[in-house]
């Protein structure tokens, strides 16, 4: 049996050396357990006439599914389907990469009504946060 060293504990942060130390071991054993080099990104943006971007969907792909991480638009062009079709656009890159399925995070005070609306479901709800906020974990089969 290992003899457990003597440990400190302290908070230095979440930047720095020793956060370093960790994210690198962290990616280190992730690499070793899963071939995380598949892993490949997607990202579709919408932009205006003069090219500034109005908003984007970025996520990442590895085999069958695929994970929309960021979906924003700006405030000025909110709620006349730019949303809508980032999402769309953003599905229909996943699914040319052969993926069969989606799925995101979202918390309440986000945007769960648009996946709703765009055939989303509710795989999770996690409702440990304060102040009465959600958090949606939802999926949508392609």
């Amino acid at each position: 049996m290992k003899t457990i060293p003597a440990i400190s504990f302290y908070d230095s942060g979440t930047s720095g050396a020793d956060a370093l130390v960790v994210d690198e071991g962290l990616s280190k054993a992730n690499d070793e357990a899963a071939p995380l080099h598949e892993v490949q990104p997607i990202a579709c943006y919408a932009k205006d006439s003069v090219a500034v971007v109005l908003g984007g969907a970025i996520g990442r792909r590895w085999g069958p599914c695929a994970e929309l991480q960021q979906l924003w638009v700006h405030e000025s062009h909110r709620r006349c389907g730019i949303g809508s079709a980032l999402l769309s656009a953003f599905e229909e890159r996943a699914q040319s990469h052969g993926c069969s399925s989606v799925f995101l995070e979202t918390f309440s005070f986000q945007a769960p009504h648009l996946y709703l609306a765009q055939g989303y479901q509710i795989a999770y709800e996690n409702r440990l946060f304060p102040h009465g906020i959600v958090k949606f974990h939802m999926v949508k089969k392609l």
